[in-house]
C-alpha cells in the first residue's frame, strides 16, 4: 500500500479527521467543556485549501483501486462544500460552543468528502452514511423548540428508508452485473433488463429521498422548522449539494433516454411546481427555505436530462449558487432568544429600517434564489434549461420554465416585508452580530465574482 499517495490523496479528509481529533483532544486535556469554534474553523480552511491545492496542481491519483480516485473533478466539489462549510460554522458562534457540535460537523463533512471521490457503491454507500449520521444529532442539538426531538426522529426514520432503499438497489444492481462499481449503473440504466431497471429505480428513489423530491420530501420541513438556523443552513446548502454529487457519481456521463426520462424528469418538475407553491403559503422562514430546497433539488435534478459534459457544468455552477444564496440568508437573518417568534416572516417586517446591512443581505439572496439577473441563480437556471434543450426536451423545459415563475411570488413577497411594511412594535432592533457579518461577505464576495465572471469558474468545470 501506497502511503504517501494515500495520504496527499486524502489530505482534505484527513485534515478533517485531525479536526475532530484536536476538538476531542482539546476537551478531555482541559477537563471541562470547551470552545470548539476555533480549531474547527482552522481545520475547515486548512481541508479546502488542501483540496484547492489538489486542484489547482491537476493532481490524479488511485489510492484504493475501484473505490476512491482523486482527479479535478473530484477535488473541485471538495473545496466547493468546505469552502461552504466556513460561512455556516461563523454563523454557528452566537448558537454553539460546544464541541460536540463541531465534532459532529466535521465528521459530516468528511463524509461529503468521501461521496465527491468515490468510484464504488460501497464507498459512495459510507460517505451518505457518515454525512448523514451526524446531521440527525445536529438536528436535535440545542433543542431551540420543543418540536426538535420530534424533527429529528422523522429525519432518521425517513434516512433510514432511504439507507435500506439504496442498499436494496444496489444489490439488484449487482445482482444484474456482479459489479459493485459505479459505472455498473450506467450500464443498468441503458439496459432494457426488469432486474437491472429496477436497481436503478430504487438508487434514484433513495436520492430522491435524501434530496427531499416530492413526494419523498416530507421530512424537510419539519427537519428544517425543527432545527437551528446553523445547522438548517447546513442541511439546505451543504447536505443537499453531497447528495447531488452522489447522483453525478452515480449517473457520471450516461444519457438518459427511454423510459428513464420519465423516472428523472417527472418527479423534479412536481417538486418545481408544488415547492414553490407550498413556499408560498408559510410563514415560518425556515419552512419556506424548505419548499424553496425541494423546488431547487428539482432543478438540479432536471439537469441530468442532458449529456454528461453540460450535465456536470450545470450541477456543480448551480450548486456554488444556491449554496453560496441560502447560507447568506441564514447569515444575515435576525436572530433572538426567542428561535420561534424570530423564525416568523412578520418578524422580517420593517428591517430595513431596523438592519439595512441584514435586509439588503436577504433581498440579494431572495433575488438571485428566485433566479433573476444579473445574479448567479440567473446563471445557474439558464444552463440547468439549456442542458434540457439540447437534449431536445422543449415541452419539459417549458414545463419547467413554468413552474420556476412560481417561486417569483415568495421571493417578492420576503423583500416586500423588508422595504414596504413597517416593523412591528416588539421588534428588535440593534445592528447585525460580528460573525453573521463576516459569514455574509464570505458568501456575497464568490457570489458577486460569479455574477460579474461566471465564464471563470465555468472554464474550469
Amino acid at each position: 500500500m501506497n502511503w504517501p499517495q494515500i495520504l496527499v490523496s486524502m489530505l482534505p479528509e484527513h485534515l478533517l479527521l485531525l479536526g475532530m481529533l484536536a476538538i476531542l483532544g482539546l476537551e478531555i486535556r482541559s477537563g471541562r467543556p470547551s470552545d470548539g469554534f476555533r480549531t474547527a474553523v482552522v481545520f475547515v480552511v486548512a481541508a479546502a485549501a488542501a483540496a484547492v491545492w489538489l486542484w489547482a496542481g491537476g493532481y490524479q491519483a488511485v489510492p484504493f483501486e475501484h473505490h476512491y480516485s482523486v482527479t479535478p473533478a473530484s477535488t473541485l466539489p471538495k473545496a466547493v462544500l468546505l469552502a461552504l462549510a466556513v460561512p455556516v460554522l461563523f454563523i454557528s458562534r452566537d448558537d454553539f460552543a460546544e464541541t460536540p457540535y463541531y465534532t459532529l460537523v466535521l465528521a459530516s463533512l468528511y463524509g461529503a468528502c468521501l461521496i465527491a471521490s468515490s468510484e464504488s457503491f460501497p464507498t459512495l454507500f459510507l460517505g451518505i452514511e457518515i454525512l448523514s449520521l451526524p446531521v440527525y444529532a445536529l438536528v436535535v442539538l440545542g433543542l431551540m423548540r420543543a418540536q426538535s426531538p420530534e424533527a429529528a426522529l422523522k429525519y432518521l426514520v425517513l434516512g433510514g428508508v432511504a439507507t435500506a432503499t439504496l442498499l436494496m438497489g444496489m444489490s439488484l444492481i449487482f445482482g444484474w452485473s456482479g459489479s459493485l462499481a459505479l459505472p455498473a449503473f450506467a450500464a443498468a440504466l441503458m439496459s432494457g433488463d426488469p432486474l437491472a431497471l429496477s436497481g436503478v429505480a430504487l438508487v434514484t428513489a433513495a436520492l430522491f429521498l435524501k434530496a427531499a423530491i416530492v413526494p419523498l420530501h416530507t421530512w424537510a420541513p419539519d427537519a428544517y422548522e425543527g432545527a437551528s438556523a446553523p445547522v438548517t443552513a447546513y442541511m439546505a446548502a451543504i447536505v443537499k449539494a453531497a447528495v447531488l454529487l452522489a447522483a453525478l457519481r452515480v449517473f457520471a456521463v450516461a444519457p438518459v433516454a427511454g423510459t428513464a426520462v420519465g423516472l428523472v424528469a417527472a418527479l423534479p418538475l412536481l417538486s418545481m411546481a408544488w415547492g414553490n407553491l407550498a413556499a408560498i403559503r408559510q410563514s415560518s422562514v425556515r419552512r419556506m427555505i424548505a419548499y424553496s430546497s425541494i423546488a431547487h433539488a428539482g432543478y438540479l435534478f432536471f439537469a441530468f436530462l442532458g449529456d454528461g459534459d453540460g450535465r456536470w457544468e450545470a450541477i456543480v455552477f448551480y450548486l456554488v449558487a444556491y449554496g453560496l444564496m441560502t447560507v447568506l440568508v441564514f447569515a444575515a437573518l435576525p436572530r433572538g432568544a426567542d428561535d420561534e417568534r424570530q423564525d416568523q416572516l412578520d418578524a422580517l417586517k420593517g428591517l430595513y429600517g431596523r438592519r439595512p446591512f441584514s435586509a439588503v443581505m436577504i433581498a440579494i439572496a431572495m433575488l438571485s434564489l428566485a433566479g433573476l439577473p444579473p445574479l448567479p441563480g440567473f446563471v445557474a437556471k439558464f444552463l440547468v434549461f439549456r442542458n434540457v434543450l439540447d437534449a431536445g426536451h422543449v415541452g419539459l423545459a417549458v414545463a419547467g420554465l413554468v413552474a420556476s415563475y412560481l417561486g417569483l411570488y415568495f421571493y417578492l413577497r420576503v423583500i416586500q416585508y423588508m422595504f414596504m411594511n413597517e416593523p412591528e412594535p416588539s421588534a428588535a432592533r440593534g445592528t447585525p452580530r460580528r460573525h453573521a457579518v463576516l459569514a455574509s461577505l464570505l458568501c456575497l464576495a464568490p457570489a458577486l465574482l460569479l455574477m460579474f465572471f461566471p465564464g471563470w469558474l465555468l472554464e474550469r468545470l
